[in-house]
């Protein structure tokens, strides 16, 4: 008698993609609310879209700061001083005949390029000499700016080329240029992140030697995401000057920017692609409502906020709420899914 051979039980096979249903539609909705946000100067009025283009300046500076410590390691308190350069570059450029809007952009282009050289000093610190080494180097380029007659000095400097123009249309203007500009700084951020580069970023960020040991050309990303958020941080500055029409220097280049930044990018989440703009927006509503009459109490509460996150919330609200319901609406890294047998 003969005995039939047992059949091999079906065996399941794990895939690997990034998107999913939600993120898909989360990824629509978002480019759905970008377009809306584009009409936004034709429905509220110039104040409001004011607050906005506020608004979108933490939402950059929030991405940059995490894009260079969330993601490659580097911790800086000293991206404010690229957000000076970005502020007076414009001057730099409307001086000799160029419109203000350009001129925000080529001077964040201009910082872009001044960070090069500067990472080659920077990167020769690692860790809290790095950290404060950028303070240094930001304290640098403010003295340059203070002992620049042409520039101001220290009592700063008014941009006056769009103080003629009628406040609502140029109220409007800035903001579009802010919203754009926003809009393509999170894409280059979104693409950079998904990119090979990005896997190699994580490497770098978790032990820099170890990636080295596998081919990972260590110094060309940092190097390539510092410039970036150079880029991205000059661009806030000079939107912030378009905004505001005046700086000082102890102001545009003051560290309660970095401040700014940590704050934001701990309270919604390090080393995720949601998380700063989650904080950006945080923050800008808790800066809106108590900002103004908070006096000293507003700047206790926001230190309190930062330590009770850190404390009882380590990864953020965003961080938190991805991880516990396993979400990611923009997704940059990779999922396994495993079919139930």
């Amino acid at each position: 008698m003969t005995t039939a051979s047992p059949v091999a039980p079906a065996t399941a096979t794990a895939t690997i993609h990034r998107w999913t249903p939600v993120s898909r539609t989360a990824s629509g909705a978002l480019a759905a609310l970008l377009l809306a946000l584009a009409f936004a100067p034709f429905v509220f009025t110039p104040e409001a879209t004011a607050k906005l283009t506020t608004l979108f300046v933490l939402v950059i500076v929030a991405a940059m700061w995490n894009a260079l410590a969330g993601y490659a390691g580097l911790v800086s308190v000293g991206q404010q001083g690229f957000i000076g350069l970005g502020a007076y570059g414009v001057f730099l450029f409307v001086d000799r005949g160029v419109s203000p809007f350009l001129a925000v952009v080529l001077a964040a282009l201009l910082a872009g390029a001044v960070a090069v050289p500067t990472s080659l000093l920077a990167f020769r610190l690692t860790g809290g000499q790095f950290a404060i080494g950028m303070w240094a180097i930001a304290e640098f380029f403010r003295l340059v700016v203070v002992n620049t007659p042409s520039l101001g000095g220290g009592s700063g400097r008014s941009l006056t080329d769009l103080s003629a123009t009628d406040p609502a249309v140029r109220q409007a203007q800035v903001y579009w240029l802010a919203l754009a500009l926003m809009s393509v700084l999170l894409l280059a951020v979104f693409v950079l992140l998904r990119s090979r580069l990005g896997s190699s970023l994580e490497a770098i960020r978790d032990d820099p030697v170890g990636a080295a040991s596998v081919g990972v050309r260590v110094t060309s990303a940092k190097r390539l995401v510092f410039v970036l958020a150079a880029v991205g941080c000059a661009a806030a500055g000079g939107l912030t000057l378009a905004n505001t029409l005046r700086v000082q220097p102890d102001s545009i280049f003051g560290v309660h920017w970095s401040a700014y930044m940590i704050f934001m990018v701990v309270i919604g989440g390090l080393g995720t692609f949601e998380g700063p703009i989650t904080g950006a927006i945080v923050f800008f509503l808790v800066q809106d409502w108590f900002g103004d009459n908070g006096g000293t109490w507003y700047l206790i509460g926001l230190g309190a906020l930062a330590i009770g996150m850190t404390l009882w919330m380590p990864h953020g609200l965003w961080g938190t709420v991805a991880r516990r319901r396993d979400l990611e609406l923009l997704p940059v890294g990779y999922r396994v899914r495993t079919p139930v047998v």
